[in-house]
Order: C-alpha cells, then structure tokens, then sequence
C-alpha cells in the first residue's frame, strides 16, 4: 500500500478552505486506497500524534508552537516532529502544502531528502498593494521556496489563471499540472431545526440575504461589501469569521450607519454553518488580491445551490471557479458599486438566483468533487513513485 505524507499548516477543527481541503482530501485518497497522514501545526503548545480508532483513517501529527508571528507559526521543534513522523508512518511520498514557512524545514531533512516531493501550491506569497510588510519578507521567503520547487517532483497548482500569472511557479512549469480543489459534500450536513430557527432569527424580515465566510484579513474584501450594502436600501449581509480586521470592520459599520444590516458573526459551529448557507440568497466572496487562490467556500455555496457574487481577481482562480459553473456574477475587485450593481441584479430576479444555483449544484458534483480529485492525485503520486529510485516503504 502506497503511504503519502502531508505537511499542512493546520488541520481541521481550525477552520479554513485549505485545511477543510486538506481533512477532504486525506479522507478520500483514503477510500483510493492510499494511507495518509499529516504534519501540522497545534494552535497552543500542547502536541498530539493519533490515528482513527483502529487505525483507520488519516494519521495526524500536531506540531506544539508558540504563537504566530507576521501569519507564521512559530514551532522550533517543527524539524525533530518531521523526521519522526517520517520514522514512524514511513511514507513513499511527500505532499507538501504551501504557503508554509514551517515545510523549508524539509530542506535541511535528510529522511525528507530521501523521498519524492510533491508540492501543492495553494497561493503565491503576494507582494500585497494593501499589507506592505508582505513584499519586504518576500525577499528572505523567495530564496527557500524557489529551493523547494526545485527540489519538488511535481507541482499541483489549483487552476489554470493561477498557473499562468504565478512568477514563482514560471521556471517550474514544466512541471506543473492543474487540479482543482473538491469538496466532500457529506461533510456539509443539512442544518437542524434549531439552527435553522436561530438563522431565521437572525437574518429577520428583510429583502435579499447575503452572506460571506472568511477569515476577517486585509484582502478578503469584508469593508467592500459593508460599503456595497450601504448602497442597498432592501438588503442584509452576514459575515462569517474572525480576525484581525474586525475592530477595524465594526467602526466602518458604525460609520455608516449599518448596524441593522451588516453582523459581523464571529466564528460559527459546522451546523450554524450549514444552517446560514441553507438560508441565504446569495453568496459573495468579494476578495480583492491573488492571496484569495481559489475559494473553497464557494463549493460549498454550490453545495447549497446558492448564486455568487465573487470579485474576478486577476489571475486567481476566484472567477474561473464562477465561469467553470456558470452560476454567478464576477464584479471588478475593490469596487463597491460594482459588488451593489451585482447583488441588485440578483434581488430582482429570484428566479435568476434559482437557476445559477442550480447550475453551482451540478458543477459541484461534475467538477469539483472530491473523489475525483482524489484520483488525479493518486496518478501525480504513481507517476512520481516510477520515476523515483525507491521502493514503496509499506509494502
């Protein structure tokens, strides 16, 4: 049997699109036929290392840190954690997940050296307009993670947009191949009736329903879509998350005077969850720079047969997720009136609002489910495996 390691940032309960990915993932090249498991950080100091009962199922290693600094953990240990996990689930194959400052430390593994690479670029490290700190520790980050490509046997980048326009992948590209990412509808559970009472409540008696998941962060865009519901006199927006701009979201609702229209709702349980997607009209992803890769939140608002409203960023993926679908609105990144424009449309015509969703439901499950996903992975790793002078370690 074929055993491939993984070295993320974090690993659910920790919620985010990659590390919802990652747990999808793991599940399903499971069900492959393939044993895998995960190196990831711990959020505190405490470490795990545990199984599925029986041994069934991912293995996930918990890496102990001590905070974050600038969007990294801090894990000293994180290279004494690497090769023993690598002693201990003796893998065939790295599967590398960046960005992640934490995964260079391969480079100084010879246990990690020994075996083939593959690297899953989920996003560049973007020389942001908006956080100027980022393209100064870009200098020191350039050099390390282009030594990693290089060591790498192959690269998955996310979609084709992202391909094209990444300057850190464009040596690479050879290389490369694109795959999406999927989802695992079943772990989306229809909401309960209390949760679906509690959302009622919360939205209230009023027009178009507009929601947004996402880390409260400088590009997801959260102040665009405050600034855009002022301009819809029939209209609310709940926003899903936590982060660092939230002090800084709060003063611009009350700035304008949105209070009644615009919640930040903090973090969410999977079941709130479930329950605030069932319930909406339209899902807007507003994201105004490439660090937004892909949004995995937007297959699950597929999932629920919700229309986006999704800024068409550039080289992200973000909009070639809508094209693929054809189940939404693109709106010109950072432009508040264009995001009003785009959710106006949509509240006028509820009928246009069923058939996108049900046009998200069908390439969800066409095009972006995670089995299927699962099984290009599985081909990328075969393909390394016979071009790497190993034996398969659990055979």
């Amino acid at each position: 049997m074929m055993r491939v390691l993984h070295l993320g940032k974090y690993y659910p309960p920790v919620p985010g699109g990659v590390e919802y990915f990652l747990a999808d993932l793991l599940s399903a090249l499971e069900r492959q036929g393939i044993a895998t498991g995960a190196l990831v950080h711990e959020v505190g100091v405490a470490s795990t290392a545990g199984a599925s009962p029986n041994d069934v199922g991912p293995t996930v290693y918990h890496v102990p840190t001590l905070g974050r600094f600038f969007y990294v953990p801090i894990s000293p240990a994180y290279l004494r954690w690497l090769n023993r996990c690598i002693l201990e689930f003796r893998p065939d194959v790295l599967h590398l997940h960046l960005p992640n400052v934490s995964v260079f430390t391969a480079l100084l593994s010879r246990r990690a050296q020994a075996l083939p690479w593959v690297v899953h670029w989920h996003a560049d490290v973007v020389r942001s307009r908006v956080d100027r700190r980022l393209a100064f520790a870009y200098h020191f980050y350039r050099p390390l993670e282009q030594r990693l490509l290089a060591t790498s046997a192959a690269v998955i980048a996310t979609s084709p947009p992202y391909l094209q326009s990444s300057d850190a992948l464009r040596p690479w590209r050879q290389r490369c191949t694109t795959i999406p990412l999927g989802l695992d509808a079943s772990r989306l559970k229809a909401p309960g009736a209390r949760e679906t009472t509690d959302a009622e409540r919360l939205w209230g008696r009023t027009g178009l329903r507009v929601l947004s998941i996402g880390r409260l962060t400088y590009y997801k865009g959260h102040d665009i879509l405050i600034q855009a519901m002022g301009m819809l006199p029939d209209a609310r927006a709940i926003i899903v998350g936590t982060g660092d701009q939230a002090s800084r979201l709060n003063a611009l609702i009350r700035k304008y005077g949105l209070q009644d229209k615009v919640t930040l709702w903090g973090d969410a349980t999977p079941a709130a969850l479930a329950a605030l997607l069932a319930s909406c009209d339209v899902f807007c992803l507003p994201s105004i720079e490439r660090t937004e890769a892909f949004g995995l939140v937007l297959l699950e608002a597929m999932h629920f047969a919700k229309p986006l409203v999704v800024s068409d960023i550039p080289g992200s993926g973000t909009g070639w997720v809508v094209r693929q679908g054809g189940n939404g609105l693109l709106t010109n990144p950072g432009d508040a009136s264009s995001v009003a424009s785009a959710l106006r449309q949509l509240g006028e015509n509820p009928a246009r609002r069923v058939a996108l969703g049900r046009q998200g439901q069908e390439a969800l499950e066409t095009s972006f489910g995670i089995d299927a996903i699962a099984e290009r992975v599985a081909d990328i790793y075969e393909t390394v495996l016979r071009t790497h002078p190993q034996n398969l370690q659990g055979t």
